[in-house]
């Protein structure tokens, strides 16, 4: 099968060693752990020192950015990465669960906590590497606390409802605890998730001094990785994934702009059953029987730069969707133009969810380690290739899935991913 022109090859991420057969022995495969740092725009580290994540680009791999799917939030794209799916096909649509029957709608952390919200048929790969004798682990990384198909993860921390975001001290005893979890109790596979540099974006905005010296934290941390890993002796058999789930934009404003209020042009309490609305750049509502097309009528040109759809008519290059879960009206602004519903919150000065098209929502890959190519400037590449690159690490069979699949390697050992992906390249 031919590889489409319009994927970029992901190959040569791995090193030559690692195209070539392993000898059976008691151990084949190297361990895994995969960092997600929140919110984390591809070119943070641009207008910062960052010493040791510069290091990591001599080290390893670097991609130049990454592609998070639509829509991009937090919990949808971390488990398109977790699985290798699209949203519409893993649905999980959304940071917060909710009920359009019972009008309930529960915070990010609660849905954690959820796991009818994530068992949806689709298996992470936490649950695919246990079945086939691996020992995993997730410290806070979504989806990590769930039940799937009745079977929970080996070991799985979830963040309290008062955890903090941005303490340095904390993130540094993580890192201890995750190197104890290998050493100490041979665990194969763990997935770290850190909430920063996320808070810091939403609260004071991407382009400030904050999120400038929350990087530079991010970057000791990243340092003190380094130095944990050859402390406890992981330097030779553990691999190192440092990836996020979006980037993030300046939320734009009056009196610079004329905001996306939906109350200005629907009446709320005669149109619409229930709506999830006010969460950055995308939107969702379910009209009152008969209502939709007075609902979309009214939505498709109230505003330049607010984009409106029929769900069958939703872009399909999104991969979104094609859920039950999704409602009939979806609603998308520009980067930058929040959709709100009934009124307008003042808080948040940077958001995401937005077309995962824009720069601004670009995130970050870097990977270092045994089997990693050293000093690789990798192309971009879609976040959803990330699943069979640790399968293939962990040396574990892949369930069903949207990324590329491992198809060995080349004349001189260079290998080789191939799209299978469906519907995206017609393979």
């Amino acid at each position: 099968m031919e590889v489409p022109r319009s994927l970029p090859l992901l190959l040569i991420l791995l090193s030559h060693a690692a195209c070539h057969p392993v000898p059976k022995t008691e151990r084949s495969f190297n361990k895994l752990l995969v960092i997600s740092f929140d919110g984390f725009r591809w070119n943070y580290d641009q207008d910062v020192d960052t010493p040791n994540m510069d290091r990591l680009v001599k080290e390893g791999v670097k991609a130049k950015y990454l592609t998070p799917p639509f829509v991009t939030m937090t919990s949808p794209s971390h488990f398109t990465t977790i699985t290798g799916r699209w949203i519409e096909d893993h649905g999980v649509i959304h940071n917060m669960m909710f009920n359009t029957e019972t009008l309930w709608k529960y915070s990010f952390k609660d849905t954690q906590r959820k796991s009818e919200w994530w068992d949806n048929g689709v298996l992470p790969l936490w649950i695919t590497a246990q079945r086939q004798g691996r020992k995993t682990a997730s410290f806070h990384f979504p989806g990590g606390g769930a039940n799937y198909s009745g079977e929970a993860v080996h070991r799985s921390l979830l963040e309290s409802f008062s955890h903090p975001d941005d303490n340095e001290t904390e993130w540094r005893e993580n890192i201890d605890i995750v190197m104890n979890w290998f050493t100490k109790e041979n665990f194969d596979f763990v997935t770290l998730y850190y909430g920063e540099p996320d808070n810091v974006g939403h609260m004071k905005g991407p382009e400030t001094e904050n999120r400038r010296i929350i990087i530079q934290q991010i970057d000791r941390t990243v340092g003190y990785l380094v130095e944990a890993i050859e402390k406890n002796g992981l330097k030779d058999n553990l691999n190192v994934i440092i990836t996020s789930d979006h980037g993030m934009t300046t939320v734009k404003k009056k009196p610079n702009v004329t905001e996306i209020l939906l109350s200005n042009f629907i009446k709320f309490k005669d149109l619409v059953k229930f709506d999830i609305l006010d969460y950055g750049g995308f939107g969702m509502i379910l009209p009152k029987p008969g209502k939709e097309e007075d609902i979309y009528n009214a939505l498709k040109n109230a505003h330049p730069h607010l984009k409106v759809y029929k769900k069958d008519e939703f872009p399909e290059h999104f991969h979104f969707a094609k859920h039950s879960r999704i409602l009939p009206i979806l609603l998308y602004g520009d980067p930058g133009y929040s959709v709100n519903g009934r009124f307008i919150l003042y808080v948040n000065k940077g958001d995401h969810g937005f077309d995962n098209a824009d720069m601004d929502m670009k995130t970050i890959f870097r990977a270092f380690g045994p089997d990693f190519k050293k000093n690789h400037l990798a192309e971009p590449f879609d976040s959803i290739h990330i699943y069979p690159l640790m399968c293939k690490l962990l040396g574990v069979t892949p369930e069903p899935h949207n990324g590329c699949h491992w198809l060995g390697c080349g004349d001189r050992g260079t290998c080789h991913l191939v799209c299978l992906c469906r519907r995206v390249y017609g393979c």
